[in-house]
């Protein structure tokens, strides 16, 4: 009796042992999965913030684009005050100060997202300006160039601010998720790789397109 009684001792000691080793291993599995399942969701977020950026890029890319020529047929109708032209011309200038390498962690640097963003607001409100005195130029609206330029600006500013709007709306998505729990144990442990995003902030005025009136 006794032995057998000894006999049975080991096999509940290692029966317990394969319990514990078993629940340790599906704590483990889940915490794997758990992380892994958060890291997704947390690039899948971040990457759609990355490509709303993208697009507020191409669309101040195209309005750059646009101004060589609306600078030059607005010169080749009027005579403007030569401050006018000088203000486009050096807001653009700034804007394409900013080097690829700048661009790319635009959204991870605050300094280089506010450097970007101010330039920017500076050409908006130039343009702005160049656009106010041109309009007041009889011969300029009755040329039908100017007039397509003017259209062509219009719709840039409209989809640029179209961009920003839906780029805040993917920042606010990643952020609320960073934010939570459990995505930001996650987050903290990759440090500047889900660091959380910034807001387009306009600065007052910028986010309204010049007035084009026909």
């Amino acid at each position: 009796m006794a032995t057998t009684t000894m006999t049975q001792q080991p096999k509940k000691f290692l029966m317990g042992g394969t319990v514990a080793l078993l629940i340790i291993a599906g704590v483990v599995i889940l915490t794997v999965g758990w992380g892994v399942t958060t890291w997704n969701a947390l690039v899948q977020r971040d990457q759609q913030v990355r490509s709303s950026w993208a697009q507020v890029e191409n669309a101040y890319q195209r309005r750059a684009d646009l101004v060589p020529n609306l600078v030059e047929t607005v010169k080749g109708a009027a005579n403007f005050e030569k401050t006018t032209f000088t203000e486009v011309a050096e807001a653009r200038a700034r804007v394409g100060e900013i080097r690829p390498a700048e661009l790319e962690r635009t959204i991870e640097d605050p300094a280089a997202f506010q450097k970007y963003s101010a330039a920017q607001a500076q050409l908006s409100a130039s343009l702005g300006r160049l656009i106010a005195v041109a309009e007041s130029n009889p011969s300029l609206q009755a040329t039908a160039n100017f007039r397509e330029l003017q259209a062509q600006l219009e719709g840039t500013e409209n989809r640029i601010t179209v961009e920003r709007m839906r780029f805040n709306d993917a920042a606010r998505d990643f952020n609320t998720m960073r934010q939570g729990f459990p995505a930001v144990v996650v987050a903290n442990l990759f440090g500047a790789r889900f660091s959380e995003k910034r807001y387009f902030e306009s600065t007052a005025g910028a986010d309204k397109p010049p007035v084009v009136r026909f």
